[in-house]
């Protein structure tokens, strides 16, 4: 890939930009811990990926997955939820933060002139919190809402490919999930980049897939040093 190919950069938000695996599991770890429960992290990452890509097969709101998902994990993990407490991961999303070297790589994508997007699993107005957290305004904020449908789902992508007008082959899509973003977007022609951070599974809290990628990076610092 030649020096400046892409002119947009487009990413998953969540897992990618966002830690949602320490948010996810510091909103769960005192139910487990106030029911007397001890589980290694990993299995309940993985449990979590199960039970988002099941409610995710059909479109309702992403606050509504959050929720059946945490009773979902109450169900397998076994852990009590008292009245109202079904909406803890919708309360805490918000706070969940970006990793330390996000923003420094964004403005400085921004400043080397890249558009820069996101693609997102994700309710508008639970975005709109989100968004605070970054220190560039995107060129693109696409969420399932507007779509009506989630990754993997190929429609997303289109729609973020109309908005943008620009050739498939000047976007670069950046994520961590393979089944949610390399996967479906390699299938559409684009050039994808895996975010692999080391100490973590390469899965997480997504459903194991296996599927080659262009490029990989250790984090988004990454990104600097590659012929974009």
């Amino acid at each position: 890939m030649n020096k400046r190919i892409f002119s947009w950069i487009t990413f998953d938000c969540y897992g990618t930009l966002i830690d949602w695996e320490t948010g996810i599991l510091e909103t769960i770890a005192p139910l487990l811990e106030r029911s007397g429960l001890e589980l290694e992290s990993l299995s309940v990452l993985r449990a979590y990926g199960k039970l988002e890509s099941r409610f995710e097969r059909e479109y309702r709101p992403y606050r509504e997955v959050l929720c059946l998902v945490l009773k979902g994990l109450r169900e397998r993990l076994g852990f009590d939820l008292q009245p109202g407490e079904e909406e803890l991961l919708v309360k805490s999303l918000p706070e969940w933060p970006p990793f330390p070297e996000v923003n420094f790589i964004l403005r400085e994508l921004k400043n080397r002139g890249f558009r820069l997007g996101i693609i997102s699993n994700i309710d508008r107005d639970l975005m709109a919190e989100t968004l605070k957290h970054f220190v560039v305004d995107f060129d693109l904020v696409l969420t399932a809402e507007e779509a009506r449908t989630y990754k993997p789902d190929p429609k997303i992508f289109e729609l973020a490919f109309e908005r943008i007008g620009e050739p498939r082959e000047r976007i670069l899509h950046v994520g961590q999930s393979l089944f949610h973003d390399i996967a479906p977007a390699r299938k559409l022609g684009l050039k994808t980049c895996w975010v692999k951070r080391p100490g973590r599974d390469p899965y997480g809290a997504t459903p194991p897939t296996e599927v080659e990628t262009d490029l990989v990076v250790s984090d988004l610092s990454g990104l600097l040093a590659l012929p974009l």
